[in-house]
């Protein structure tokens, strides 16, 4: 057996079957700590706001952003006019709009300039944080409180997972779940929804 093989083999020691399913069960704990402990009608009522907007934009940095572009994707299927902040035929966002932004500190500040931007253009903003107190939080119209670690939470105090990725996984379920709430109370056929899937691919 040569280094290589020693060295893999070791590895391979490490990442045996049962750490992984400890790690699977780990994270699915958390996820669901975190659902038990969200506010039902403050999603209620952020979901209501999307209903009601001319369009949709969505904000976020890193793992957060990439996790509300797939809720932006399930807005458009639901047939709302939806917008990823920073690709190129996003419009101008003004009155009567919604910016779904995401940022675990709440302090992020691309995305603290996007809701100060949009409020000062008369739009309405709905905030994913874990800081109800934070400077996104005060510029929002709806706080979505999210339980969730940020990514400073360096001891493990709030989830033993690294940085961020708690908050970002719940940003992504929490998120499908509101898209899942809506669509289901619309009464919308799926083979309809269907008809908004992209066809150029």
């Amino acid at each position: 057996m040569t280094g290589t093989d020693t060295a893999d083999q070791n590895i391979g020691d490490r990442l045996n079957p049962p750490h992984f399913s400890y790690a699977t069960l780990a994270i699915s704990g958390e996820v669901d700590r975190v659902r038990r402990d969200v506010q039902p009608a403050a999603w209620a009522r952020a979901g209501a706001m999307l209903l009601n907007a001319t369009a949709v934009f969505t904000v976020g940095g890193g793992r957060s952003g990439l996790a509300l572009q797939m809720a932006a994707m399930r807005f458009m299927h639901l047939g709302l006019s939806a917008h990823v902040v920073g690709e190129t035929t996003a419009p101008a966002i003004g009155t009567g709009d919604v910016l779904v932004a995401a940022s675990g500190s709440g302090t992020t500040s691309r995305v603290v300039r996007a809701a100060e931007t949009a409020r000062g253009q008369g739009a309405n903003v709905i905030a994913l944080t874990t800081a109800p107190d934070s400077p996104l939080a005060a510029l929002a119209t709806e706080v979505l409180v999210i339980p969730a670690a940020d990514k400073q939470d360096f001891e493990g105090k709030a989830s033993e997972q690294y940085a961020g990725s708690l908050f970002e996984q719940s940003v992504l379920l929490l998120s499908d779940a509101l898209f899942h709430a809506l669509w289901r109370s619309s009464g919308v056929q799926a083979r309809d929804l269907w008809r908004l899937h992209a066809n150029l691919e």
